[in-house]
């Protein structure tokens, strides 16, 4: 009877969207049923089985900025799904300088697989949600799910590609360019449910002053200056020092070269 009458009283629209939901979720561990990587990240490959196996080994947990996730030449014993958040990747040189070569963010595979030992060192360089897993289970389950590895390999060509764009911005754009390109990157992946077209976007500066001036090849003084140019262009506004907003995308993109 309560039944009878609860149906009569819900929107259809309601039912309709919660039967969905339901078939969407069925037989999906309840671990990954808001994860954003089990979409766009490389557990999209995964069957319900699968990711049932998975979540089975599998733990969710936040890291405070500045804790290293990963160590240069350390011995790999698990990889992370990036659930939110921002992480550094650096390499390290004989003498104990450091060079940030890249950023990762949601739903971005941390770890190398099929290697012993890490080439790279990676860090905290937000607050960080990680969802992580034994290296063991992942690479069992890449040798017994083609899709699973064509999810990894698509993900590492991304990789690969964003790294060459790289390599045009910090060998060939203006300091001007380069700022703003470190902008956009940003405004575009630092937050995975957002569409990367909408207008205004706001975020925090994952990095400092002094990792921007690393991570673009430039000194303190001249990221500031650019930064400072870019607000009072109105392309740009900066609240506390690293709270950013940008009002227009496209107005970003045309200052960074592209």
């Amino acid at each position: 009877m309560a039944d009878a009458y609860l149906a009569d009283t819900l929107d259809p629209r309601t039912i309709v969207m919660t039967v969905r939901q339901d078939v969407h979720s069925a037989g999906i561990p309840v671990l990954c049923q808001s994860c954003e990587a089990r979409h766009r990240g490389i557990c999209g490959a995964l069957d319900p089985d699968q990711l049932v196996g998975l979540a089975k080994t599998s733990s969710k947990h936040t890291v405070e900025p500045g804790s290293e996730l990963m160590g240069d030449a350390e011995t790999v014993d698990s990889y992370s799904n990036v659930l939110s958040g921002v992480v550094k990747l650096t390499k390290s040189l004989s003498d104990g300088r450091q060079q940030i070569v890249a950023l990762q963010f949601a739903p971005d595979f941390l770890g190398r697989p099929f290697k012993v030992e890490s080439v790279i060192h990676a860090e905290a360089a937000t607050a960080v949600s990680l969802c992580s897993f034994p290296r063991a289970s992942v690479e069992r389950m890449m040798r017994e799910s083609p899709d699973l590895e064509h999810r990894l390999l698509k993900q590492t060509l991304n990789e690969l590609d964003d790294a060459r764009d790289w390599m045009v911005t910090l060998g060939r754009k203006t300091a001007a360019e380069k700022v703003a390109s470190f902008l956009l990157m940003i405004a575009r992946n630092i937050d995975p449910t957002l569409d990367p077209n909408t207008n205004p976007t706001s975020f925090e500066l994952p990095l400092t002053r002094a990792d921007i001036a690393d991570f673009l090849g430039l000194t303190i003084e001249t990221v500031s200056r650019q930064l400072t140019r870019l607000r009072t262009d109105g392309v740009i506004r900066i609240d506390n020092n690293r709270h950013v907003t940008v009002d227009s995308l496209a107005r970003l993109a045309s200052r960074s070269g592209a």
